[in-house]
């Protein structure tokens, strides 16, 4: 038999090599986990992907509320990262992503404590926006007044065209979007475009050349502030964020030029008043997240109780006050949804359904069946009965 010339018994060297390679084992373990206690956590953006000037995935035009999210992340010493997310279902949106965990701010959400309180905090406000005046640049306009006998372009269902609506000395022109405003603009059939601030000037700045002057208004429903929303257990970011803020004024300033929102003086018009003298117009929050919700809903008769009347009230100033008023206290007759039963009697509760259900485009609504339940359509209706009437003559 041949000698074992390492003087080691065969089940020896199993042992050792055995041992060896636990140890080597061990020692490529270590550093991957102190490599993750190093790590730092990324700054998670919720933020919608086709959204300018606010917001886009092209890393080449990032819009306002990505690269002032990129500038809070250099400044935390974090990488950032983005949950994208559209934006057209407002409050949803917010529901999902920021309050669903998956991201840990959303910037551009109303500073106002009626918006999703107490679920939602608030940083410092970063901007002003709101409904802006469009004129050509050697067209002065001081207040309301300078508006007689001019054709102004007012989005359908918004607070400018509630503000217009009993000024039968301005001829409305009603447009769907911000773009038609400006387009009407453009070709001559407007003197005047009452709409969507941040979108006109970036229209103005990307498309137009700059040959218009845009002026951003303030006054109930017309203007807000726009602040960085977090889920309320995050306090500890949120000041973190605040404590920055101020060495980024600069950075905002030039990115608020960048973008082609508006800036400057803001022009003042007071609050729509009804006939009964009751201030109307969008409630803050409603304004900057909500999405046009219903032209004309209608409905019948359901028997209701205060909880179900509680709810839908909250729903509907959450959602559908952006274009039917606080409320639903409303001086567009075509859009004030307090003639229902007046208009459709015992139809009332199957055309507020349908339309509810189906959506009216044409009119820019959308279908709302996949967003709210059937039990929430009910509350929003219970609510609807309260304030019906017979006329608003």
């Amino acid at each position: 038999m041949r000698p074992n010339r390492s003087g080691l018994g065969h089940s020896k060297r199993r042992a050792i090599a055995a041992l060896l390679a636990c140890v080597a084992g061990s020692a490529l373990i270590v550093p991957a986990a102190t490599s993750r206690a190093d790590e730092v956590k990324p700054f998670r953006l919720c933020a919608d992907p086709t959204n300018l000037p606010f917001s886009s995935n092209s890393p080449s035009q990032p819009g306002f509320y990505v690269e002032i999210g990129q500038a809070l992340a250099r400044a935390l010493g974090r990488p950032i990262a983005y949950d994208w997310y559209k934006s057209y279902f407002g409050k949803r949106t917010v529901r999902v992503t920021l309050l669903g965990k998956q991201c840990d701010a959303m910037i551009g959400l109303p500073r106002s404590e009626d918006f999703m309180g107490p679920a939602v905090i608030f940083s410092s406000t970063v901007a002003r926006e709101g409904y802006a005046l469009v004129t050509a640049k050697d067209r002065t306009v001081s207040g309301v007044d300078d508006l007689r006998g001019k054709r102004v372009a007012v989005q359908f269902a918004s607070t400018p065209q509630n503000l217009l609506a009993t000024r039968d000395e301005i001829q409305k022109v009603t447009v769907l979007s911000p773009e038609e405003g400006m387009q009407a603009l453009d070709r001559g059939n407007a003197d005047v475009a009452f709409i969507w601030g941040p979108v006109a000037g970036w229209l103005n700045k990307t498309v137009y050349q700059d040959r218009y002057r845009v002026q951003l208004t303030e006054g109930e429903g017309l203007s807000w502030d726009a602040a960085i929303g977090f889920a309320k257990a995050s306090t500890e970011l949120r000041d973190q964020i605040d404590a920055v803020l101020p060495d980024l004024e600069r950075t905002i300033a030039d990115l608020k030029v960048k973008y082609g929102l508006p800036t400057g003086q803001a022009l003042h018009f007071n609050a729509v008043q009804t006939p009964a003298g009751t201030t109307t117009g969008a409630g803050t929050g409603a304004a900057q997240v909500a999405s046009v919700v219903a032209t004309e809903t209608k409905g019948d008769a359901l028997a209701s109780n205060a909880e179900a009347v509680g709810l839908g009230k909250e729903i509907f100033n959450g959602t559908c006050a952006h274009c039917h008023g606080p409320d639903a206290i409303q001086s567009e007759r075509k859009i004030d949804l307090r003639l229902l039963r007046h208009r459709y009697g015992d139809e009332m509760r199957e055309k507020f359904l349908t339309t509810v259900h189906e959506g009216r485009p044409a009119k820019g609504m959308p279908s709302w069946k996949e967003v709210f339940t059937d039990g929430q359509f009910d509350n929003i209706y219970a609510f609807l009965l309260t304030v019906q009437a017979e006329s608003n003559d």
